[in-house]
C-alpha cells in the first residue's frame, strides 16, 4: 500500500510548479515589450487573413496564422470585425490591438472605423439592413485583397460574436464571383469543435510570443488573466486533437503545444472539406504544405 508521505511523490512537485508559475505570471508586466523578430513582405505575398470577432481572437487562435508568417512567408492581416460591446472602451482597445499584432508581426485593418455593431445571428435575422451594411466590408475586403486562406470561429464557437462572425464572412463569401477561391480555416475558443480536422504543433518561441502579444491587451488580462492559461490550454489541446484529429484510440503526437482547427475550401460558391480525415502539422514540416494546391 503506498504511504500516505507525498514526499516521494514527483507529481505534487509538478502541480505546485503548475500553481507557482501561474501566480508569478500574475506579476509580470502586461506589453511593453520589444516586437519579435519577423520576416519582410513583399507585395506580392501570399495574403491571410484572420476575421476576429474581438481584439484578442487574433492571439488566441494565432498559433497557425503565426506560422504562415513566419514559415510560409504570408502577409497575415488580422481584420477587426468589432472592437467588442463596451462602446468606453473601445479607443483603447484599439490602441491594445495595434501593440499586440505589432508584437507578432500581423497586418491589422478594422472592419469599420470603431468596429461593426451586433454581430450576430440574431441581427441576421431580424435586422437585414444592418446585416447588410455589415457583409459589405467584409465581401469588399475580401475582393480587394483575394487572400490565400482566411480564419473564422467555427459555427458553435459559444459567444454570439463569434457564432456571427462565422455568418458574416460566409455571407461575404457568397456575394464575390463564382471563381473566388480560397481556403477556410475554423477556429475554436470559447465552444470546442466536434469534428476538428488539423492539428497544429507550436513551438515554445511561437506560444511565448503569442502570449506576450496577448498581455498587449491589458484592459481584458487584468480582470482575467486568461493569457498565462493559454499554454496550458494549448497543451489540453494536444490531449484532444489526438484523438479528434488522428482517430480514436490513436496516441499523442510527442507535441507540447497545439491548436485545433478545421481546415476548409471555398469554391464555386460553396465551404468543402480541404481534405478526407485529419492532419497533424509538427513543427518539422511547413505550414506551406496545406495550401499548395490551391
Amino acid at each position: 500500500m503506498p504511504e500516505d508521505d507525498n514526499s516521494m511523490n514527483p507529481y505534487e512537485q509538478l502541480v505546485e510548479e503548475y500553481a507557482r508559475l501561474f501566480r508569478e505570471g500574475k506579476k509580470f508586466p502586461l506589453g511593453g515589450f520589444p516586437p519579435a523578430p519577423r520576416p519582410k513582405a513583399n507585395s506580392d505575398t501570399p495574403r491571410a487573413l484572420i476575421f476576429s470577432p474581438h481584439p484578442d481572437d487574433e492571439c488566441i487562435i494565432g498559433a497557425l496564422p503565426l506560422r504562415l508568417l513566419r514559415e510560409a512567408r504570408m502577409n497575415v492581416i488580422n481584420i477587426a470585425v468589432t472592437l467588442g460591446s463596451n462602446v468606453v472602451r473601445r479607443t483603447e482597445r484599439l490602441r491594445e490591438l495595434v501593440w499586440a499584432c505589432s508584437h507578432v508581426g500581423f497586418g491589422l485593418r478594422p472592419a469599420a472605423k470603431s468596429g461593426l455593431e451586433r454581430i450576430t445571428v440574431a441581427s441576421r435575422e431580424k435586422d437585414k439592413a444592418l446585416w447588410k451594411d455589415a457583409v459589405a466590408p467584409i465581401a469588399d475586403i475580401l475582393e480587394r485583397t483575394r487572400p490565400r486562406v482566411i480564419f473564422i470561429p467555427h459555427v458553435r464557437d459559444w459567444h454570439e460574436t463569434h457564432i456571427g462572425t462565422h455568418f458574416l464572412v460566409l455571407d461575404a463569401l457568397k456575394q464575390l464571383p463564382a471563381e473566388f477561391d480560397c481556403f477556410v480555416v475554423e477556429t475554436e475558443f470559447w465552444g470546442a469543435m466536434a469534428a476538428p480536422n488539423l492539428m497544429v504543433e507550436s513551438s515554445p518561441c511561437d506560444v511565448t510570443d503569442l502570449v506576450t502579444a496577448l498581455s498587449f491587451h491589458a484592459g481584458e488580462v487584468r480582470r482575467n488573466p486568461y493569457h498565462l492559461l493559454l499554454p496550458a490550454w494549448m497543451q489540453d489541446n494536444v490531449r484532444r486533437g489526438s484523438e479528434l484529429v488522428g482517430g480514436a484510440g490513436s496516441a499523442a503526437p510527442d507535441f507540447t503545444f497545439a491548436t485545433l482547427y478545421r481546415l476548409g475550401r471555398w469554391k464555386q460558391g460553396r465551404l468543402e472539406p480541404a481534405f478526407a480525415g485529419g492532419r497533424q502539422l509538427s513543427c518539422g514540416q511547413n505550414p506551406a504544405e496545406l495550401i499548395t494546391f490551391l
